[in-house]
């Protein structure tokens, strides 16, 4: 599958010097998960993602 699977979603205006998106991103890439950051535009906020479809993949 060559969709993207959204594992989490945060506002973009969060405290400043505050990374809620990268931190959640990171701890699932130490689970072994490609996960990644990308700002949707339209709802304003950060998705953390994984491309596949699949969180497990």
């Amino acid at each position: 599958m060559n969709g993207r699977m959204v594992l989490e979603r945060f506002p973009a205006g969060g405290p400043r010097g505050s990374w809620p998106a990268e931190e959640f991103a990171q701890a699932r890439r130490l689970e072994g998960q490609a996960a990644e950051v990308v700002m949707d535009l339209t709802t304003d906020m950060f998705l953390v993602i994984v491309r596949g479809g699949a969180a497990g993949e």
